[in-house]
């Protein structure tokens, strides 16, 4: 089993820069995929960024030129800059190895002045 915990979530005015983390515990040996999603209240959950194992990245449309997702170890990181009101969201951590996929809790990014 792997464990995820996101942490770095909160308050930011439009413009503003925060940086995500997620920390992976557990059997962390094989992953090799990690992404970042987000999801607003009553949408489905969307892919933000991939990570995949190379140091390949992926990222949507919406969040690219602004958003760099980045793996040190077991610690996933998404810096987001240059901040918009519809980045708000709970972001989750996202993690494959092998054939079983897992999850963290989110944590919670809100864009606003």
């Amino acid at each position: 089993q792997v464990q995820l915990v996101e942490s770095g979530g909160a308050l930011v005015q439009p413009g503003g820069s925060l940086r995500l983390s997620c920390t992976a515990s557990g059997s962390t040996f094989g992953i090799n995929a990690m992404a970042w999603y987000r999801q607003v209240p009553g949408q489905q959950r969307e892919l933000v960024a991939t990570w995949l194992s190379g140091g390949r990245t992926n990222y949507d449309d919406s969040v690219k030129g602004r958003f760099t997702i980045s793996r040190d170890n077991d610690k996933l990181y998404l810096q987001m800059n240059s901040l918009k009101p519809e980045d708000t969201a709970v972001y989750y951590c996202w993690a494959n190895r092998l054939v079983q996929t897992f999850w963290g809790q989110g944590t919670q990014v809100s864009v606003s002045s």
